[in-house]
């Protein structure tokens, strides 16, 4: 696998623990008894945390990618394994 591979699959593990990550811990100001600015949406997080989420999506994805990357090595899981849930009928 090439460094340019490498550096792709894992940014795309990245941005879809991004995706799980972002609603974790997210309250609105409703839950936390704040005040809201007039305008606001109800929805709007009160205690958004950027460096909590990107800390938090980091060590997720790279612990992701390190099992796909052995598994990559290593071949636990490869296309074969898959055959008896896509054969076709005779």
């Amino acid at each position: 696998m090439t460094w340019t591979s490498i550096i792709a699959i894992y940014l795309l593990f990245w941005v879809m623990t991004a995706f799980v990550i972002l609603p974790i811990g997210v309250r609105t100001h409703d839950e936390l008894g704040l005040p809201k600015t007039p305008g606001q949406a109800d929805s709007a997080p009160g205690n958004f945390q950027p460096r909590k989420i990107l800390l938090r999506t980091t060590m997720l994805s790279a612990a992701l990618f390190a099992l796909y990357y052995v598994n990559y090595s290593y071949g636990w899981i490869n296309r074969d394994s898959f055959d008896g849930l896509f054969n076709p009928p005779v």
